[in-house]
This record gives C-alpha cells, structure tokens and sequence, in this order.
C-alpha cells in the first residue's frame, strides 16, 4: 500500500487539490477554493486566503457557516446517541422536528418523511403521489432540476445532466418555465400567468392523461434564477387539480428563508399539496424531507418507504436549531437585504450590454450574461455567453476573493446565494467586485 501523506504535507491548497484529482471522482466543475474553515460568510483555505462566499455551498448554510447555536446542538445530540434509524426507534429529535416542520410550511402539511438529501425527497413525494392517486405519470418544467439519480433525473429538463446516462423513465413529461426572458410568446422580460396553460396542452398531447404530479421549483434555481410571474403558480396548480393531479413543489432550493419568506410558495399565495426540502433545512448537515397533509401521507402504509439514514437524529438537532435561528431574525435580514441587492443588480442591466437581465427574490438572484447585439435561438434576447460567465466567476475568486456560482440553462447567469446573514457592507463589497470584474472583461 503506497504511504500516506504526513498532514504537515496535506494541509496545504495545492495537497488537497491533488488528492481529489487522485481518488474522487471528477462529479462536478469545483470552484477552486479548497476550505480548511468557514464562519459566517467568510471560507477560508489551506494557504490562509479568506473569500467572501455569496454561494453559501448552492444555497445550504442559510444561517451562516458554522452557526453557533446549530453546531452546539449537533455535539449535544452526538453526546446522547448518534442512529437509531428513526424508522425503527422513535426519537425526540425526530419527534420534535416534525411538529415543526409542520408549523413552518404552508397550509395543511401536517406529516413529514425525512430522508437525506433533495433528490431522495423528490423521489419519495413522486412515490406517494403515485400511492394517493392511483395514477403514474409526471409532469415537470423544461430546463427545471430535480436531482441525479434516474427517478429525478427524469423530472430535470435539461440534456446536461442526461448525457451519457439516459433513458432515464419514460412517463415523465415537460411543460415550458415561466422564462419570460427567452419566451417566444411574451416581451422579453415577464412571462404572462397564461404561459401556465402550455400545461393543459402538454398534459393532452404528451400523456395518456394518467397523471400523479405536476412537480415544479417555485423560483427555478439551476435553470437560471427563474422567477415566475403573479399567477402563474396559482394556473399550474389549477391545471394539476382539474386533472386528479397533485401538485408537488420543490424547494430543496428556495426553502427555508432563501427567497425571504420561510418558503417561496408564500409569494405566490400557493399551498402545495407535497412540499420537498433539504438543503437549508439542516445548515450543512445531509437532512433532506417531504411532507403532505395527513390525507395524502397516510396513503403510504407500514413498509412503502424507509431510509436507513434518513431523519439522523444529530441532523434533526441542527435542522431544529436552524429553524430557530431563521425564526429569530435571519429571514427578516434576507428579505431586507435582499430588496437592496434587487435595486442594485437591476440597475446594471442599464449599466452594462452584456447584462440581459437580473432576476430572483430575496437573497436568491441571477444576473444573465450576453453577447450585445445577438439574437438567441429562442426569441429576441441577445445570446447567451457562459464564456463571460466563467470569466467573471474565475476574475472574483482568483482576483477579489469572492466566491460566486455560474448556473443557468446556457451557463450565462452569476448566482448570487449567499448565507442569509450576510450584512449590507458584504454585499456592497460582492456588487462592486461583480461591477470590477464586468468593466475590466468586458
């Protein structure tokens, strides 16, 4: 067996990085900053660099990294027992969890399966929609995410994360995002709430009329910071109900304070009959769940669905402590900081041409870069270029030490997600570099 490296020789940037060259798989396009620490908002690497994180690990650590209050009750929990698997031993962390979770989200959730991570939560509501409704099929958005595992896989509509993997199901059909953007029937900036009825077409011309589920992300956050117009939700769940459907919402991404509501579906007077979550929900720990009314649960019977992992006691003490601590101010803060980042983003489109349009709500924003005097495939808006994209993410961590995602459909949107407690003077500092980096690569 080849020896290891002493850790005096590990713990450096350049150490590390070779080690995952060496022996993990190559999942994902990294943003090259290899953290040894973080607080706050702050990551910090093996060579002593500090970076301002506006990414917060793809909108997980809503209250900040290494959140003090959801740490301790990590260890406190560590100290009692660390799995029962709470399908088989009922515990207090699961207990308490749940009565929670069903305060939080909207209208009548009352039940709550944990699992996790997002896409296990996604699988299970699509399992027990199919269990209440008796019927198989599944409508989701193009362009929208849902997760890698081929269930999932088949709800995200996008052939990125496809290739090389596919077919994944075949009962799964697509419905065009409320992109108004790049929608060929609007004016190049808001959908319309009547591009919700491409879903009634969909449903008559793409399926056998089987329907389980319409599932949709409230704000579609792979596909671009997509926000949808005032009704449309409302249309889709409407469509779903008038044909025995179920509407399920993701928000693995927007939940828990992101979009300055504890979830994104109170901006749309929306009250999903499944609501998926995870990321936010436990600051960093691997927690993911789905919950329904009790109606719609109790369709699943002793034995239809089990996680050995799922509901770990230690991540519901964090998930707990979470909770609190958004309750505690950290969504007022996002909402609040949040309308001060829209006013900024927005005025760049007048300030920059290779800025198309700035888009999101709360602390989830996407700023979409183009080619100036292009015309996209779709419709009028100038075209796409994920070139300046990657540029100006790679200008902000290699030049000003911010941290900042890429995302989108065409790989042309900056995404701006940032933990929740960021405070106005780092935002300012994350809007300036971001104008920094536009004036000097463009």
């Amino acid at each position: 067996m080849p020896e290891q490296q002493s850790d005096a020789n590990r713990r450096s940037n350049s150490a590390i990085v070779s080690s995952y060259d060496e022996r993990v798989m190559p999942v994902w396009k990294s943003l090259d900053v290899p953290v040894k620490r973080a607080s706050g908002c702050t990551l910090e690497d093996f060579d002593g660099n500090e970076y301002l994180d506006i990414f917060s690990g793809i909108s997980v650590t809503n209250v900040g990294h290494r959140n003090e209050a959801v740490v301790d009750a990590a260890k406190e929990q560590l100290d009692e027992f660390v799995h029962g698997c709470s399908y088989l031993h009922p515990n207090e962390p699961v207990a308490d969890l749940a009565e929670r979770v069903a305060e939080v989200t909207p209208g009548d959730l009352q039940k709550s399966f944990f699992c996790n991570s997002g896409t296990e939560a996604v699988e299970g509501a699509i399992k027990l929609a199919r269990k209440y409704t008796g019927s198989k099929e599944v409508v989701a958005l193009e362009m929208g995410f849902h997760g890698r595992t081929l269930g999932s896989l088949a709800l995200t509509g996008n052939k990125s994360y496809k290739q090389g993997v596919a077919p994944t199901l075949n009962d799964v059909a697509h419905t065009a995002p409320p992109y108004g953007y790049r929608c060929p029937r609007c004016d190049g900036t808001h959908c319309d709430p009547s591009c919700a009825d491409e879903l009634e077409r969909i449903i008559g011309s793409h399926t056998s009329g089987d329907v389980a589920a319409v599932v949709v992300e409230p704000v579609m956050g792979e596909a671009g910071i997509i926000v949808p117009p005032d009704g449309w939700l409302n249309r889709v769940q409407e469509i779903a109900h008038d044909h025995g459907a179920l509407l399920i919402l993701d928000e693995v991404q927007t939940g828990y304070g992101r979009t300055g509501e504890f979830f994104a579906s109170s901006h749309f007077d929306v009250e999903p009959d499944i609501l998926t979550q995870a990321k936010g929900i436990a600051n960093g720990l691997p927690l993911g769940a789905f919950t329904a009314s009790a109606e719609i649960a109790d369709a699943f019977e002793s034995g239809d669905h089990l996680s050995t992992f799922g509901g770990n006691p230690v991540a519901c003490a964090a998930a707990l402590a979470t909770i609190d601590e958004l309750r505690g101010g950290i969504v007022d803060n996002a909402r609040e900081q949040g309308e001060w980042l829209g006013s900024e983003l927005e005025a760049l489109e007048d300030e920059y041409d290779v800025v198309g349009q700035a888009r999101g709500l709360g602390l989830m924003w996407g700023v979409e870069l183009v080619e100036p005097g292009t015309t996209g495939p779709h419709s009028d808006a100038p075209r796409p270029d994920s070139d300046l994209a990657a540029a100006v993410s790679d200008h902000l961590r290699e030049e000003s030490n911010v941290v900042m995602g890429v995302g989108g459909y065409y790989k042309n949107v900056m995404r701006i997600q940032p933990p929740l407690t960021i405070s106005r003077s780092q935002l300012e500092r994350a809007t300036s570099e971001l104008r920094t980096a536009l004036d000097q690569l463009t």
